[in-house]
């Protein structure tokens, strides 16, 4: 009886020990069988979303190697040698509503939240460029700006961002703690109220008589981010200057933020020792004219880095024109958003093709989406702001992570601030993008966009690996 014992407690040990075992790794789905780990060999990873979800940023567990082979497939030449522009970064908006919904999580989820968006080690999807609004934008909760008082304040010494300290300032702060060189681009929305035509935060445009207090504005807001930690690397002079029908909003016709960078805001910037970056524009690809009607003066041109693009309207092709005709100028796309309507593989597959391709291959040096977070109702928003803006996360008694999350990870996580987008063969039903790392690593973005499953070849020195792709589906390679 004593041995049976013995052999019983025996045979209990050794299936504890096997257990033990099988759940000793992790993956990004849980707990898993140690027998489910088997590595294959290859040279390329890959990292696919397919439009029914079954894959969302999954890597792929199958061999790419290159070889010397010959086949028919349509072939994505990736060639290190032709170089366009640096890439600064990808990632969204976090609007006050955005630093709100997650501000307002428990400590332990926030932190693990911000970790997965914000850091750079392989397990996270390290977001790299954020833009902010300036004051109040249709997706925070009530209108504001830095100075709303009940007559005028030219000295502006009311001027504070006191509102920001509750929410986005210590938002922004575990952000920066996490990824001490994401880059920030600051817009607003409006002016204070009282600068304007109509004394209102929508609608109107900025008096004459206020444009050298407004400058003076800006400069105390990124001073006032500045005593805070925050360095805001570039701002616009208007988010979207030719769109009243928003709250808050401001019109400000090409002609207005010419004279104002010209005479206000970039001498202001100058005078007070500023590096913060002058981007105009900030609207739609349908009216290109308006910044080449600002790079076209010499005296505001030698203050402006760039021009800043959304694309509710146009084609997102107009912005190489942009580019062709000013060189020397950045480009950067700062705004789209998928909407609460959307499907997930319809706005896969639409903002892929014409924003983390199209902005890229169109000279963009960083693709923003609108916006990171909004609750299950999608708000908070002001009265008359967006009530159909579907943030990347949604944010209520769980966290769900939406398409734009897909969207810009599988580039965020990938191509790193100062890549060089490097040549590729852009297949009409092949949409597709190269970069160049500066540890050396290159990356292909590539989507199917046609009706059935492709299989092709990516080519790099000579030598091909071969892939398939179903339809609709997005798959980021690296090697």
């Amino acid at each position: 009886m004593k041995n049976i014992k013995s052999f019983t407690l025996v045979i209990l040990l050794l299936m504890v020990f096997f257990v033990a075992l099988s759940c000793s790794k992790k993956s990004s789905g849980g707990l898993q069988p140690v027998t489910s780990i088997t590595f294959v060999k290859t040279d390329v990873s890959m990292w696919l979303t397919t439009p029914d979800r079954q894959s969302l940023l999954q890597k792929q567990n199958i061999g790419l190697l290159f070889n010397t082979a010959t086949n028919s497939n349509t072939t994505i030449n990736v060639d290190t040698a032709t170089q366009y522009q640096s890439i600064d970064g990808f990632g969204f908006a976090l609007t006050g509503g955005s630093a709100t919904l997650i501000n307002g999580l428990p400590a332990a989820q926030q932190d693990a939240l911000l970790k997965e968006l914000f850091a750079t080690d392989s397990t996270n999807i390290g977001i790299s460029y954020l833009r902010i609004s300036i004051g109040a934008s249709d997706m925070s909760a009530s209108d504001f700006t830095y100075d709303d008082v009940s007559g005028t304040d030219v000295n502006l010494q009311n001027f504070s961002i006191n509102k920001e300290m509750t929410d986005l300032i210590p938002v922004l702060k575990k952000i920066i703690a996490i990824n001490p060189s994401i880059k920030i681009l600051g817009s607003p929305w409006t002016a204070p109220a009282w600068m304007k035509t109509n004394n209102s935060f929508s609608q109107g445009s900025l008096n004459t008589a206020y444009y050298d207090a407004y400058a003076r504005y800006f400069v105390k807001y990124i001073q006032a981010m500045q005593q805070q930690g925050i360095t805001i690397d570039a701002i616009t002079p208007q988010n979207e200057p030719l769109n009243a029908n928003n709250n808050p909003s401001m019109v400000m016709q090409p002609v207005e933020e010419e004279n104002f960078v010209k005479n206000n805001l970039g001498p202001q910037f100058k005078a007070a020792g500023l590096t913060t970056k002058i981007i105009v524009y900030d609207h739609n690809a349908d009216r290109t004219d308006y910044p080449l009607t600002i790079l076209a003066d010499p005296a505001a041109y030698q203050y402006v880095d760039g021009s800043a693009f959304h694309l509710y309207a146009g084609n997102i092709s107009a912005l190489t024109p942009v580019h062709t005709a000013y060189p020397n100028k950045n480009l950067y796309f700062t705004e789209i958003y998928t909407a609460s309507t959307g499907s997930f593989s319809g706005d896969l597959s639409w903002h892929l093709n014409n924003v983390i391709i199209g902005a890229t291959r169109n000279w963009c040096r960083n693709v923003i989406e609108w916006n990171l977070a909004t609750d299950p109702n999608f708000g908070p928003h002001t009265n008359g702001g967006c009530s159909t803006c579907q943030g990347a996360l949604t944010i209520g008694s769980f966290i769900a992570r939406n398409v734009s999350y897909y969207i810009i990870a599988h580039a965020s996580k990938f191509v790193r601030p100062g890549a060089i987008r490097i040549a590729s063969d852009n297949e009409a039903t092949l949409p597709n993008v190269a970069f160049k790392n500066t540890d050396g690593s290159k990356v292909l973005i590539v989507l199917n966009s046609g009706s059935a499953a492709q299989t092709f070849n990516i080519k790099f020195n000579s030598k091909i690996v071969t892939t398939t792709l179903a339809a609709g589906a997005v798959a980021t390679y690296k090697w």
